[in-house]
């Protein structure tokens, strides 16, 4: 394990396995990516305290980008991987295609930190379902659990092509609070009515999904007692100019996470919130790999609104 972490307990720990994605234009021929790596980044700099757990290969282990997210104040913990997930990536009618070079490998529990324990925010962002379940024992029962859920619906086997899995229960998809996963990756034929009774089914409250759509925004809906209840529209906030997609889901649900941990309450304050993500998504679009992860002053000078009103961490 990494060791150069401090001792502090963070505010909000994200976990999971960065991945290597084949790019010809990075003198490397690959640049980093990963759900936890766009998503500790964003949390960061939205200006929260941050601890990312990442399973890293050798190659990914050098990475300049994990340097990025230490100079953003993310307290890192290389977890060692043989094989960590290498993909080329293909966006094509607004749908992701991704080859499988390597497939990477799971990594338990045992590799956060203990006193990490303590955090009250978790982002759980798989890349191939290298979280196994017991991952989902790991936050106390009070802490805001949110779960990037493309990363558990994924067949990999190297030197194929990427083949959605079907939906199905999951230790992680029942403890979390917050659920955000793409439209692509949910087969046609899945209801909402079954969705609720795997999301959140641990949480005596119920839980929030958010089903993105890209530039089409999405569907936030609150799910209780293995029902669909309240849903609502997310506008989506058009981008200057798209240069990368890559990471802007991951970047809207850590944002949306951010305001959840910052208390976001009331519908007007949850509306909010949506705002918030949003914006750091489309800005999240102009720029280039992890690089263009949005800053809270970027992200309140996209919505028009003075630092420290609704858009605050």
């Amino acid at each position: 394990m990494g060791g150069e972490y401090t001792r502090r307990v963070p505010l909000v720990v994200a976990a999971g396995s960065a991945s290597r994605d084949v790019e010809a234009a990075d003198p490397r021929g690959w640049r980093l990516g990963g759900g936890v790596v766009y998503g500790a980044l964003a949390l960061a700099r939205l200006g929260l305290p941050v601890g990312a757990v990442i399973g890293v290969d050798g190659p990914a282990s050098q990475a300049w980008e994990l340097d990025l997210l230490r100079d953003g104040g993310v307290d890192v913990v290389r977890v060692p991987l043989r094989r960590g997930p290498v993909f080329t990536n293909v966006e094509l009618d607004g749908a992701r295609r991704q080859y499988c070079h390597e497939p990477g490998e799971p990594f338990d529990a045992t590799a956060s930190p203990a006193a990490w324990r303590a955090a009250r925010g978790w982002l759980f962002a798989p890349v191939a379902a290298e979280l196994p379940g017991p991952w989902a024992r790991v936050p106390r029962p009070e802490a805001l659990v949110a779960l990037g859920w493309q990363g558990l619906l994924r067949r990999l086997e190297a030197g194929q092509a990427v083949h959605r899995l079907a939906a199905g229960r999951h230790p992680l998809l029942a403890r979390a609070d917050l659920v955000g996963v793409s439209r692509h990756d949910l087969g046609p034929s899945l209801t909402f009515g079954r969705v609720a009774r795997w999301v959140g089914r641990d949480r005596p409250g119920g839980a929030e999904l958010v089903l993105t759509a890209g530039a089409h925004g999405g569907l936030l809906m609150r799910l209780g007692a293995r029902r669909v209840g309240r849903l609502r529209l997310l506008p989506a906030i058009p981008a200057g100019r798209v240069l990368d997609v890559t990471g802007a889901g991951d970047v809207f649900l850590a944002a949306l996470l951010a305001v959840r941990l910052c208390g976001a309450g009331t519908d007007a304050r949850a509306d909010a919130g949506l705002a918030v993500a949003a914006a750091a998504a489309s800005l999240a679009l102009e720029g280039m790999s992890v690089s263009g992860v949005p800053t809270l002053a970027q992200v309140a000078a996209r919505l028009r609104v003075p630092l420290g009103q609704e858009v605050r961490a």
